[in-house]
């Protein structure tokens, strides 16, 4: 019924691992990085570096023609942006959405920063909504350690957010969604970030998925900007995007985009990651 799915060895999912970390040492970086009055650009150059520092390339540069190295959505900006002039202002909340292939195999996660400054009050609502955002992210990777099909992964999100108060609770985006990776960068299946009616895939060993919540402040509804990529919200509502890359298999999970493991992340659900290496 489910077809397509590539179940990965533990040593492929140790070679995916090296390209996980290449990802992770670019959102390193960049944290290291960001600051009010650089733009996109100059942010993308950064993970350049970290990409050919470590012999390996962009999966998303050239990606149906894809002109950067990395996707950075600003504010009202909710996947998917490209690099460019576009300057940080002080209270911004900035997606970086970062990918990296090493000897065939991809990495793939995000993460949400809010830079300093700006209106305070603006800046603690795109704070709070960058920490649900991870927090569902974090729900939905423990799911994948105790649930039974890829549909739990999902459910668990969605449920996390409805214990939130209505007027703090995010909307979820429900025209984009996680994948399985490995010799591909997407493949099956979908990871979607809401409850999903009907019989989902089996969770099984061997299984690499990208989960990868996108919450914004006002309505989900959404446009492609003119360049064919930028997705923005229609209301012009902040939005938020973490997603890490995990693996199953017969031991246990491995949040591979994490240097840890995702042993921190986990904790608080009682789950302790299993690493391969």
């Amino acid at each position: 019924m489910f077809s397509g799915i590539e179940y990965k060895t533990d040593a492929q999912i140790r070679l995916i691992r090296r390209a996980a970390l290449v990802v992770a040492a670019q959102h390193q970086a960049l944290r290291a990085a960001v600051q009010v009055g650089m733009t996109t650009r100059e942010l993308d150059e950064v993970a350049h570096q970290v990409i050919t520092q470590a012999n390996a390339k962009s999966n998303f540069y050239g990606y149906y023609d894809y002109p950067a190295q990395i996707c950075i959505s600003v504010n009202e900006e909710i996947v998917h942006g490209i690099p460019g002039d576009r300057v940080l202002n002080a209270g911004d909340i900035v997606s970086f959405d970062c990918g990296a292939v090493l000897d065939g195999w991809h990495g793939d996660a995000a993460f949400t920063v809010v830079l300093p400054g700006g209106d305070p009050t603006v800046q603690a609502q795109r704070q709070q909504l960058s920490r649900v955002t991870e927090e569902a992210m974090w729900h939905g990777i423990a799911a994948m350690a105790t649930g039974k099909r890829v549909g739990d992964i999902g459910a668990a999100m969605d449920d996390y957010l409805m214990t939130l108060p209505e007027e703090q609770r995010p909307d979820v985006v429900l025209d984009y969604v996680g994948h399985g990776i490995g010799s591909q960068m997407h493949q099956p299946p979908d990871v979607v970030n809401y409850h999903l009616d009907g019989r989902t895939p089996k969770l099984k060993p061997g299984m690499v998925l990208c989960i990868e919540p996108m919450l914004v402040m006002g309505n989900q509804e959404n446009r492609v900007l003119a360049d064919d990529w930028t997705v923005v919200t229609r209301d012009g509502s902040d939005a938020a995007h973490w997603e890490h890359e995990v693996a199953l298999h017969k031991n246990g999970i491995w949040v591979l985009t994490a240097p840890d493991g995702g042993k921190a992340g986990l904790a608080p659900f009682g789950i302790t990651p299993v690493p391969l290496d």
